[in-house]
This record gives C-alpha cells, structure tokens and sequence, in this order.
C-alpha cells in the first residue's frame, strides 16, 4: 500500500507544478486517469472494483427499513446521537468526550406519514478512506443512503465541512451532483467512437479521452458527450462505481453562536442551522430532508368507502413513479389483475381519471385500483 501512496504523491506533485491550458490538457487528463485508477486500488485493493479482502470496504450490517434512508456523518462530539434521540426518540449514547459512538445506530422517524429511518454513523477523522478510525466502514454505510446529513459543531472551523467532503469523494461519493449525461458503451471492435454532441470547454477532447480510456486498457467503444464535462466526470463515468447522493449540511449547537455569526453562516448553500439539545429549527430540517428526498405521498381509496388519510403509500418523484410501481409497492402480485385505477388529484384532468398502469403519479394523488373481473 505504501507504494501506491507514494506514485499518488508523485502524481499529485507533478499535477501541482503542470501549468493547466490546452497544450497540456492531454498531458493532465493522463495523470488523472493514473490517479483515480490508482485511488481505487488503495481502497478496494488491486485489481480494481471488486478486490481487496473480504471486510476491507464493508459497511454496518444494518437492515434497511422504511420509506427511506438517510445517514449522519460527521467528526466526533458534534452532537449525531443527540440529534438522532431528538428526533427518533432512539437511545444513542451521548456524553462529554470523543467516540462515545462506536457502532451504527439505526432510529425511525414519522413525517407526514412516512417512515425514514435515521444511522448514527460513528465520528469519521481525516483520512477516514483510507481505513483510519473505521472510516471505510462509516462511509460504506453512507454510501446506502438516500440522503446525508453532514453535522458540524458551529463553534468549530468550517474547514472541517471540506474535510469531510473530501473523504467521501475518495470514496466514490458524489456530493449534490447528478451522474453526468455520458453514454459509454464497450465494443468488442471497432476502436474509439467519440462524439459531442455538446461543445466541450472544460478539458474533454477526442485526445484527452483516447488517453484516459488507454489508461484503462479499453481499446473499443464507443463514447457520446451529451453535456459540458471535466476529465475528472468521464474518470466517474469509466469507473462506474460512484454512488451520487443528495447532502445537507446540519449546524448543530447554534445556542453558542451570535446573530452575526448565523449571518455569515446563512450565506452558505444547502445547510439548516439547529440546536438538537434545545430543539430549535428541527422543523425546518425535517422539511429539508421531506424535499430532498423526493417523497411523495399516494393515498389509497378502497372502492365505496373514502380516502386513506393516515398510512400513505411513499414514492420516490425522481423516477417518475407510476400506477404499476404503486401496485408493486402495495403487492408484487397486484400488477397481474390489474385492469385500470381512478386517481383524484394533481396528476389527473378531470376528477377521477380513469387511468392504466402507465400513468404518472403527483404528490397527494388519491388511487383506486380495479382489478380484473
């Protein structure tokens, strides 16, 4: 391992001292393709993806339950398990001193009537990917959520906000990014296909991709740009192993700040100050999490009887969801005597609708599904 780290040094420093303009574009998008193919062997061990030993990237074995997941990351004492008895009521111990978590605690909460289940991470340190402090377990385990909420202690640098950042992204994870509009496809012949469909500004060339794809011993593809990207986003796009997850940022223990420090704070994009032992703003970070999530809620109405206003059926709008993925939530078997469903509401033109299964679903639909007679 102390090889690698010493030819990611090299890289690095020789990264540093390259001038960046389009002469050496080339030259930089070689050494950064070295780089990640490099980064992915310290972690997962050589060979790539899947190797390393058994328990090297394994995360807590924790089952997943609920509408959805979502994870508390942060440095020790910045208060994760108040915030998680806060707002499960779940019992995470919490004390005066660092590390008082050492194991994943899951909690559930209720929010207008869906149920997300909440991780108390243990603190991570830097240099938590590489294996320091059960940091590759910590991160693997924030790699299966839905949403991660990055808690800092208010009272403390904010550079530990890019510290953390850090850590996940060389772990894989993409912080607020969506994966970029890239299709690649390998060939068995044919060599290199390279098209853009949108022109490149920000390093890609037919060049540049000829270098990093020789870096990874691909020889035939073909690659289609549909948007302005880096060389390191076609490095995500050829690895294809990165987990692209919605974070926000929680301020913890703002009864120790002044109005002006909350001012300097609120310039900040997608972050919720609170205070989880005095319970101050959790409304507002409960309604963040709600929209971040993408949770819609479908109401179901049994056949002459009125609306089910109390156990909502939760959906995910960033996929669209239809009547057929409803049916699935509701039983896998239920698709199969389908016939067709009234839906009351926003998604509908008329109130009902009479709708097949291919019908796309709104926030606070009410469904009535018909089965084959």
């Amino acid at each position: 391992m102390s090889d690698i780290q010493k030819k990611i040094d090299e890289i690095e420093a020789e990264m540093a001292r390259t001038q960046k303009n389009k002469a050496t574009n080339y030259h930089i998008g070689t050494l950064k393709a070295k780089l990640a193919k490099l980064k992915s062997e310290l972690v997962n061990g050589p060979g790539g993806k899947s190797a390393g030993s058994k328990d090297a990237g394994r995360g807590f074995d924790v089952t997943k339950s609920g509408d959805t997941r979502i994870g508390l990351v942060g440095f020790p004492s910045v208060g994760k398990s108040t915030l998680l008895t806060t707002l499960t009521g779940t019992r995470s111990e919490a004390a005066a001193y660092e590390f008082t978590t050492l194991t994943c605690i899951p909690g559930t909460m209720k929010y207008k009537g869906a149920r997300i289940q909440v991780l108390d991470l243990p603190g991570i340190i830097e240099g938590a990917a590489d294996g320091k402090g059960r940091g590759r377990q910590v991160i693997s385990t924030a790699r299966t959520c839905n949403l991660i909420l990055i808690v800092l202690d208010s009272a403390k640098p904010v550079t530990h906000k890019k510290i953390i950042e850090n850590e996940l992204n060389s772990f894989g994870i993409r912080i607020n990014q969506k994966p970029p509009e890239v299709k690649f496809i390998k060939k068995e012949n044919g060599g290199i296909g390279y098209q853009e469909i949108v022109k490149q500004t920000k390093g890609m060339s037919v060049d540049v991709c000829r270098s990093v794809l020789k870096e990874y011993r691909i020889s035939c593809a073909e690659i289609i740009l549909r948007e302005d990207i880096t060389v390191d986003q076609f490095i995500d796009v050829i690895e294809g192993n990165r987990a692209y997850i919605p974070v926000l940022y929680v301020f913890n223990k703002i009864d120790a700040l002044t109005i002006e420090e909350l001012d300097i704070l609120d310039q900040m994009p997608n972050y919720v100050p609170i205070s989880s032992q005095h319970k101050w703003n959790l409304e507002e970070l409960m309604e963040e999490i709600w929209s971040r999530c993408h949770m819609l809620r479908i109401y179901t109405k049994p056949k002459g009887q009125i609306p089910d206003y109390e156990e909502p059926v939760i959906l995910h709008s960033e996929r669209n969801p239809t009547i057929e993925e409803f049916c699935n939530r509701l039983h896998r078997t239920l698709i199969n005597e389908f016939s067709h469903a009234f839906v009351w509401g926003r998604s509908a033109k008329h109130q009902p609708q009479r709708c097949g299964k291919d019908h796309i679903l709104m926030d606070e639909d009410i469904v009535q599904i018909c089965k084959k007679t």
